[in-house]
Parts: C-alpha cells; sequence; structure tokens
C-alpha cells in the first residue's frame, strides 16, 4: 500500500515538472523587451540564489570539496553548464520569436539523436525497432526541411544539445539540485559581468520603471529550479519507463500552445513531418515497453528457479532416506539454477525512451 501510494506521488510530481516545462513559453514572452541572452543571464543568477537556499535548508555542502578535487569531473561541469546555456539560451530566443511548434519538435526527436549518440559514441547496439525509428526520424527531419525550405535548425540543435548534456550527466552521475547549483555557480561570473555590462551601458531591463517586470526576472530562477525539485521527487518514486513516457508531456504542450494559442502555422507538408516523428516515438514506446515486459518476465523466471533449488536442496539435506542417486539429481537441479542465475544474473532495468537529466526549457 505504501508502495502504491510513493507512486501516485512520484506521478504526480512528474505530471508537475513536466506540465511546468510544457507551459513554460506562456512564461518567457512576458519578460520583453529583454533579450534572450539578458533573460539568460538573469536565469543564471537568480537560479544560483534559488537552489543555494535549498542547499542551506538540506544541509547538502560535502559535494563542493569532492567536485572541486576531481579535475576531471570540474571540467565535464563546465562543459555541461556550456551546453545546457545553448539549450536555454535558443529556446528563449526561440518562443520569444514565433518558432514554438520548431522548439518543441526538438524535444520530441530528442529521444531519436539520444539514441544514434548512444551508438555513435558509446558504442551501444539497437534492437530492429529501435533502428526503424531513428529511420523514420531521419525522414521526418527531411520532409520538415523541405516543408520549411530549410533544415529546422532550431529543433535540431535543441535535440543535439540537450542529448549531449544527457551524455554528460550520465558521465558526472551528480543529483539534480547539486548539478544545477554547479553549473549555475561556473556561470554566474559570466552571467552577472554581462547583466552589469548591460547597467553600464543603459541596456538593462532590469531597472525599468515598472517593478512587475525585475520581478519577473527574478522568478526566471523559481520558474527553472521548482520544475527540477518535481523531477528529481519524480525520480526516485516511479519507474524509468514511466519517466520516460511522460517526458513527452512536455513537447506536446508547448506544441499545443504554438499552434492553438500563439496560432503558428502548420502547413500540410509540416504536420506529416510531425506525424512522422510521433510514428517514430511510438514505435520507440512500444519497443521500450515490450523490452520492459520481457525483463520482469526473465527475472519472475529466475526466481521461480531459484526456489526450486533451494527447495531441493533443503530435501536432499533433512531427508535420511535419500538415496546417492537422489541427491545426485538434486545436486543437479541446484547446479542447473545456479547456472541459470549466472546467465540472466540481475535484470537489466527497463529500457526507458531517453529519460532526460533535466526537463526542456
Amino acid at each position: 500500500m505504501k508502495a502504491q501510494t510513493e507512486q501516485r506521488t512520484g506521478l504526480l510530481y512528474g505530471f508537475g515538472a513536466y506540465g511546468m516545462w510544457g507551459l513554460v513559453p506562456l512564461f518567457w514572452p512576458l519578460l520583453k523587451p529583454s533579450g534572450a541572452i539578458e533573460i539568460l543571464a538573469h536565469r543564471m543568477v537568480w537560479s544560483l540564489a534559488v537552489v543555494g537556499v535549498a542547499l542551506l535548508a538540506m544541509r547538502r555542502w560535502g559535494w563542493i570539496r569532492e567536485l572541486l578535487r576531481q579535475p576531471r569531473k570540474l571540467a565535464l561541469t563546465t562543459l555541461a553548464a556550456s551546453v545546457i546555456s545553448v539549450n536555454w539560451g535558443l529556446y528563449i530566443w526561440a518562443v520569444n520569436n514565433g518558432a514554438v511548434v520548431e522548439a518543441s519538435l526538438g524535444y520530441f526527436i530528442n529521444p531519436l539523436v539520444t539514441i544514434a549518440i548512444g551508438v555513435l559514441v558509446l558504442g551501444e547496439r539497437l534492437r530492429r525497432a529501435q533502428w526503424a525509428a531513428v529511420g523514420i526520424g531521419v525522414a521526418a527531419v527531411l520532409v520538415l526541411a523541405i516543408g520549411y525550405g530549410r533544415p529546422p535548425w532550431i529543433s535540431l540543435v535543441l535535440a543535439f544539445s540537450f542529448a549531449a548534456y544527457g551524455l554528460i550527466k550520465k558521465k558526472l552521475n551528480m543529483g539534480g539540485v547539486e548539478s544545477l547549483a554547479a553549473e549555475t555557480a561556473l556561470l554566474f561570473l559570466p552571467a552577472l559581468g554581462y547583466l552589469l555590462w548591460l547597467g553600464a551601458q543603459g541596456r538593462s531591463t532590469f531597472a525599468l520603471d515598472d517593478p512587475g517586470h525585475s520581478w519577473l526576472l527574478a522568478a526566471t530562477g523559481l520558474v527553472t529550479a521548482i520544475p527540477l525539485i518535481c523531477f528529481g521527487a519524480a525520480a526516485i518514486r516511479v519507474p524509468l519507463s514511466t519517466l520516460g513516457l511522460l517526458q513527452y508531456l512536455a513537447p506536446v504542450f508547448q506544441f499545443g500552445l504554438g499552434v492553438v494559442y500563439f496560432h503558428e502555422a502548420m502547413p500540410p507538408e509540416r504536420w506529416a513531418g510531425f506525424s512522422l516523428v510521433w510514428v517514430a516515438l511510438a514505435l520507440l514506446t512500444w519497443d521500450a515497453l515490450r523490452t520492459a515486459r520481457r525483463s520482469r518476465a526473465r527475472l519472475a523466471e529466475a526466481g521461480a528457479s531459484a526456489a526450486t533449488a533451494a527447495t531441493a536442496a533443503t530435501t536432499a539435506t533433512t531427508a535420511p532416506a535419500t538415496t546417492a542417486s537422489e541427491a545426485a539429481v538434486a545436486a543437479e537441479v541446484a547446479g542447473g539454477a545456479e547456472v541459470a542465475g549466472a546467465v540472466h544474473g540481475a535484470p537489466e532495468p527497463p529500457p526507458t525512451v531517453a529519460t532526460p537529466a533535466r526537463g526542456p526549457a
């Protein structure tokens, strides 16, 4: 009962995280006339303030000393901060320049790009369904390129930068709050320096007569941190396969906002390209769920074999009338179970559909 309650709570956190990430296109236009780079700089500065308060409340500071003692890990954190800055900055620019639909496409194709990077960089081997999904995704990009009259570069940069960020985070293996704190701490001085330079040039929008605008810029820290905290709470309560499916909520909401709220054009060739992407994702999801079921079946089979072996071994030990031949049979059964356990081993985790280390935007 407690496990079910925890899972329901995790689902609520997951819906909250991806729902907020999906609705964030409504927030960035409120920050005009601030430009994308100024918004990004404020986001870095105020995010550090928010996560600093969170770390102070949780009293989790030991990771800082450990990070500083590992130059390679610090370098990877710097690289992650640079990559996510590109992702954040381009996303804000896209939303405020009428490209919400194209931005949403970037997060739709992100799982496909993540799989491709896994093959090219990590040497992973794909199943047939995954190869088919990647092929359909490539065809979708070609169709969209024809429809746009150019490659959908916003989508591609967002997808590749976020996939690269996920790869770096996989190697770092840091908690969500800690990683955000480390990344924003590295970006804090450049961001603050840029904001001070804008103020000295008289081009800063933070000091406008409208105090509400300044408060909105400061709220970028909360907009960044709150969904991430919800995501972290969901990640420890629900299976990764479930979390991988929830990630589609964000681009679905973004796409809907782009079409319905921002009234962005969707000619037939664009619908065709998006439809191909959705087919690829449906195939990828089906394959992930099927593989997860097979993993659970192998686990159950291994457990049943181990229980049978234990029963046979107990019978052979406790029964005095057991003949030598019967004991040999029992030993053979036990040995077979050990071999089965060695072959199956611990079940591999259910494959996820490219669960992100952090949500979009």
